[in-house]
């Protein structure tokens, strides 16, 4: 007997086999900027990837470590904002007083060396690099047109921001190492180039051309608070944690403060910006110059009556003729102190400032004269070039025969300008003419009047006083 036939059912498809998931391609290296040299230690720097995050634990105790050191600081080295950023080479600031990081710079310096970079980028905010640097670009570079550079900086911009940054660095770095900072490796220093030392920014920017140091400094960058140049990677005047102006200016005062509470604790160099900071420099060549045309824009200097063209007073008086006042451009005799006490170099000053006053004048040489004068004066000399005047003298010094010498010369002046040191006797009464004294810079000296250094007193009250330098 025969059962049943089972016929086979349809047979299961098979399963498609998946496939694996595409492994996604690694993301392209962000290209990060030349960094110092390798630190004496020895370690590899580490590399500034994605995955290196920022000490902060190292980089404030760094900073606390500063504070210990140099206490008078505190304020400033606090007043900083610290902002991470992988493509800043080591630590940078900028004019907003923000501290930009590179996580691996902080991860391969020593402690105590991070403490002294701290210490460096507060140091450019302090004594205002930036805006020392923004001045001396409009006086004194031009950025020509060129190539730019992998940056998008045009190569001039940059040649000349990096001759800022180290000329900065040169004012800085030679007072701030040692007690407690050691001086990193790498540090830049004015004898590199030969230079003294104590000098500021602008100076090692007129004497020395830094060309030999450009190309193997090419990673140094301290941001925009060492030379005035905004970077790319800083946020700019709106970004967030800036300090305004005033508050900027309150954190200098705070740190000028401390600094003559207690002289003896901060290098000479701190106590020169702190006593700057309270008394800042003024521009005296913009005042002896306001001073000088001043005078000689006077009522009464250089006025005279002339027939050349009628007073309109004349028609009320039909059968008088009146003569106009007239103005013509005044006579100006400047009495340059040659004593002894009178330095070369502020004698050559006083050089420039005659033909300075002469342009003040309508660029009139010839009413323009110079009389040398030590304990006595000499002839007054009329001014063709100030770089042919000889100046006679050497002595003592008296000004009052400089005074009456001026006031004998026919046409008589109607400004005298005298250029002293201040350490001479004054005429007892006021000269019939205007009255400018510009008086080179002297330490305090003694108060023996028998010596030969005794200054005898202030000028008197009916001058206008501007003091040079």
């Amino acid at each position: 007997m025969t059962g049943p036939v089972r016929r086979p059912g349809p047979r299961p498809l098979p399963r498609p086999t998946p496939r694996p998931a595409p492994t996604p391609r690694p993301a392209p290296p962000r290209p990060t900027r030349a960094g110092p040299p390798e630190p004496p230690t020895g370690r590899p720097a580490p590399a500034d990837g994605p995955g290196l995050a920022l000490d902060t634990e190292k980089l404030l105790a760094a900073r606390l470590h500063a504070v210990k050191v140099r206490p008078y600081l505190a304020d400033a080295l606090f007043a900083l904002h610290v902002v991470e950023d992988r493509s800043v080479p080591t630590m940078a600031v900028d004019a907003h007083w923000r501290c930009y990081v590179s996580p691996a710079f902080v991860a391969r310096m020593p402690l105590e060396d991070l403490a002294g970079v701290w210490v460096h980028e507060v140091s450019h905010l302090l004594r205002d690099h930036h805006g020392r640097g923004e001045r001396y670009t409009r006086e004194h570079e031009e950025h020509a047109p060129g190539a730019r550079s992998a940056t998008g900086v045009p190569r001039a911009a940059g040649w000349a921001r990096l001759r800022r940054n180290i000329a900065a660095d040169f004012e800085i770095n030679d007072d701030i190492y040692g007690d407690g900072l050691p001086r990193p490796a790498g540090v830049v220093l004015p004898s590199l180039l030969g230079l003294p030392e104590g000098l500021l920014m602008e100076e090692y920017l007129r004497t020395a051309s830094m060309s030999g140091l450009t190309a193997e400094l090419a990673w140094l960058d301290c941001g925009s608070g060492a030379d005035g140049q905004e970077r790319p990677w800083e946020l700019g005047p709106e970004g967030a944690h800036g300090l305004s102006r005033q508050q900027r200016d309150a954190v200098r005062f705070r740190v000028a403060r401390g600094i003559r509470g207690r002289p003896g604790t901060a290098p000479e160099g701190w106590r020169r910006w702190a006593d700057e900071a309270f008394h800042p420099p003024q521009p005296w060549r913009q005042l002896l110059g306001a001073a000088v045309r001043s005078a000689a824009g006077a009522p009464g200097a250089g006025e005279n009556h002339s027939y050349r063209r009628p007073s309109r007073r004349s028609a009320g008086v039909p059968s008088v003729l009146l003569p106009s006042l007239r103005r013509t451009p005044p006579r100006v005799c400047v009495v340059i102190d040659t004593s002894g006490s009178v330095s070369d170099a502020e004698l050559g000053g006083a050089l420039l400032e005659v033909a300075a006053i002469s342009r003040a004048v309508s660029g009139r040489r010839d009413l323009v004269s110079v009389i040398s004068c030590d304990a006595a004066a000499g002839v007054a000399v009329p001014l063709c070039r100030a770089e042919s005047i000889e100046l006679v003298g050497g002595g003592g010094t008296d000004l009052r025969s400089g005074f009456a010498r001026a006031l004998r010369s026919r046409p008589r002046p109607d400004v005298i300008v005298a250029l002293t040191d201040g350490q001479t006797p004054w005429p007892s009464a006021p000269p019939p003419c205007r009255t400018v004294v510009g008086l080179f810079p002297r330490p305090p000296g003694p108060t023996d009047e028998e010596g030969p250094a005794h200054v005898p007193g202030a000028p008197p009250p009916w001058a206008r006083v501007v003091p040079i330098g």
